[in-house]
């Protein structure tokens, strides 16, 4: 997938994110930490899966089914803008 290694930098940026997210969490459970405060730092890492999530499969959409802002086909170009929208709304 040359686009994921054009985006190598960023992705790899918030998994590393992601992976500090989780050690927060296992050093409150460790720490025996409040349900709440638990609760809240694995909040936080669903939606920053669901972030990693959206930004994959909209560039999987663009890369490898029709980029939008570059389809000639009108019905393409608006079928692939709103599956996108669809995919960011469905992990918000």
């Amino acid at each position: 997938m040359s686009h994921t290694i054009k985006e190598k930098a960023k992705l790899l940026a918030r998994v590393r994110r992601l992976k500090g997210q989780m050690e927060a969490i296992e050093r409150s459970l460790e720490a025996e930490a409040g349900c709440a405060e638990v609760l809240q730092l694995v909040a936080s890492v669903r939606g920053a899966i669901n972030g990693l999530t959206v930004e994959l499969i909209e560039d999987h959409i663009v890369h490898h089914v029709v980029d939008p802002n570059h389809e000639a086909d009108e019905d393409r170009a608006k079928g692939a803008a709103d599956l996108i929208e669809v995919v960011r709304t469905y992990f918000k």
